[in-house]
């Protein structure tokens, strides 16, 4: 593995803080990246996913697929030469948590039983 093939990626969060930056080699696939966001992902952050499909990385305005590499992803590795290429990361919320908010705003609301004639 060339050096040249390396891309140092920092992964910026929700929030504006970041992960990394880190080096990979074009050949590393996205779900190998999202793991290691998974295992760095810091401890104190009230979002937080619990697996590899809850997070999504976008890079230049394309949403990356986890079954292909960063290579296939036409990440250019000579893009920034020298510099440190930023992914943003999107944490897909609870889906457990929007269904019981949906339930709750369905459910019936004490109403008034007057009648007026």
């Amino acid at each position: 593995m060339a050096t040249d093939e390396l891309l140092e990626l920092k992964f910026r969060l929700y929030d504006g803080t970041d992960i990394g930056p880190n080096k990979y080699d074009s050949a590393t696939a996205v779900s190998t990246l999202k793991e290691s966001i998974l295992a760095q992902w810091p401890k104190d952050k009230e979002i937080s996913p619990k697996t590899i499909n809850d997070v999504k990385l976008i890079n230049a305005g394309k949403v990356l697929e986890n079954n292909k590499t960063l290579g296939e992803s036409r990440i250019s590795i000579g893009e920034l030469p020298g510099g440190v290429m930023t992914m943003h990361v999107v944490v897909r919320p609870p889906v457990t948590d929007k269904t019981n908010e949906k339930q709750a705003s369905l459910s019936p609301k004490k109403r008034c039983n007057c009648t007026i004639l």
